[in-house]
């Protein structure tokens, strides 16, 4: 590899993670949490940063990816946890989410007035999509488009928005609100999930570990290397953006009520820049969401192509963009009905999964051990996802809301616990544990 192909791989890393709820969060988080921000982005960050890079990590020390991590529990569980991730992180949730933030941010300022905004998402999705197909068809062309030509522009259009709002803005932080009153590391701790960027992380690891094959690095110890600098790079940027728009947050909450962080970063750039901010916030939402969608687009792309033989590269990419164009036209607010059920429950499972994988020689890889962890925090986060879908559950939610940390909800991390403990004592004191197969117990 040359010598700024790690940096230029870093920025494409970031240009893909970075899409509309990691936008849409930190503005909001930093109004509401007022004068306990820093503690609230500490919480935000682990989740939204450093668990991402946790993840990379764990995909860059284990050959075979994320997909042999899963077999550690079953190839089955492997396989159909992947394909649930990658559907709901590809075409079915991220992606129409990141093109319907797109286009509310992009386009309808400038449309207000229009009769018929449908036919005007029809023809801006089309057109969206149409450029995701282009870009995604070729991988290799990934790290050109996204991390030498949008990520610097939306760089500099982020920093040029943060920056005046440092020197314009000089708003009072506020008294905490929105939950973050109390316990707002944990607050921010569970927004973080909602950036969906440790779902993504499982499959922005093929993407990233295929571009540095692509440039003859063949040594697994070397491949580690260049994942780690870029996943530090990347998450290095994120850090500092989240700040940014955090402290913009906090800074306008004294100018007024916001629904969202939509609205909050509207108002800022309207009001620093006036028409010209507009545009500014909308060349943002657009930038970031389209090089989400096109690291999530080639991702599916790649997993599909390799989970079954016969499924072409190309054709799998056009069906992902035609049914992510497809969903985008069904409007934002059905897409994020869905989201925060699915995250409650998909999440507690990638955590406890890749937590395990950094401790997996200590109990000799034992098999038993992932899928106790994975049964017992698996039966509260579904519990979880149920509840904050709506569902009345009766007595089984007020079994949930006895466990510990359930008032911060974190109910699955002590079942988590447990599961583990039982499964070590029975790995140790049962039948020896057969080893896994092709795997490296250090790893």
């Amino acid at each position: 590899m040359r010598k700024f192909d790690s940096f230029f791989i870093g920025l494409m890393l970031f240009s893909m993670f970075f899409g509309a709820g990691n936008l849409i969060f930190p503005p909001f988080l930093g109004a509401l949490s007022g004068t306990s921000f820093w503690l609230a982005m500490a919480g935000f960050i682990l989740t939204a940063v450093g668990l991402p890079l946790i993840v990379l990590f764990a995909i860059a020390r284990v050959k075979g990816g994320i997909q042999a991590i899963g077999n550690r529990v079953h190839p089955v569980f492997s396989t159909v946890f992947m394909v649930i991730v990658y559907l709901s992180i590809g075409p079915f949730l991220a992606i129409p989410r990141n093109a319907n933030v797109a286009f509310e941010m992009g386009v309808i300022p400038f449309v207000k007035g229009t009769p018929n905004t449908t036919i005007v998402l029809l023809l801006f999705s089309a057109v969206f999509f149409l450029l995701v197909y282009l870009i995604s068809l070729n991988p290799t062309n990934l790290e050109k488009y996204l991390g030498r030509f949008i990520t610097p522009v939306l760089l500099v259009s982020m920093v040029i928005l943060c920056v005046v709002g440092f020197v314009q803005l000089d708003g009072k932080p506020q008294a905490p609100t929105g939950g973050y009153e109390s316990g707002a590391f944990f607050k921010g701790f569970l927004e973080g999930y909602n950036t969906m960027d440790a779902l993504a992380a499982l499959a922005f690891g093929i993407v990233i570990l295929t571009a540095i094959r692509r440039r003859g690095v063949s040594d697994e110890k070397q491949l580690k290397g260049y994942m780690f600098k870029a996943a530090l790079i990347a998450g290095t940027l994120l850090a500092a953006v989240y700040v940014s728009l955090g402290i913009v947050g906090r800074k306008m909450a004294s100018t007024g009520e916001f629904a969202d962080g939509t609205q909050i970063l509207s108002a800022v750039s309207s009001n620093l820049f006036g028409q010209s901010g507009t545009a500014l916030i909308g060349l943002i939402f657009t930038l970031a969401c389209f090089t989400t969608v096109v690291g999530l687009t080639s991702a599916c792309g790649q997993y599909f192509s390799r989970l079954i033989p016969k499924a072409n590269y190309k054709v799998v990419v056009l069906v992902t963009t035609l049914i992510g164009f497809t969903l985008t036209n069904m409007g934002l607010a059905q897409i994020l009905k869905v989201s925060v059920p699915f995250l409650t429950t998909a999440y507690p499972l990638t955590i406890v999964l890749i937590v395990l994988t950094f401790f997996h020689y200590r109990f000799s890889g034992a098999r038993l051990v992932y899928v106790s962890a994975l049964s017992f925090a698996g039966v509260f986060a579904v519990i979880s996802g149920l509840n904050a879908f709506g569902l009345d559950l009766g007595p089984i939610e007020g079994l949930r809301s006895t466990l510990p940390l359930a008032d911060v909800g974190l109910e699955w991390v002590v079942p988590a616990l447990v599961g583990t403990l039982v499964g070590v004592v029975i790995a140790k004191f049962g039948k020896k544990p057969e080893p896994i197969l092709g795997e490296n117990l250090g790893n």
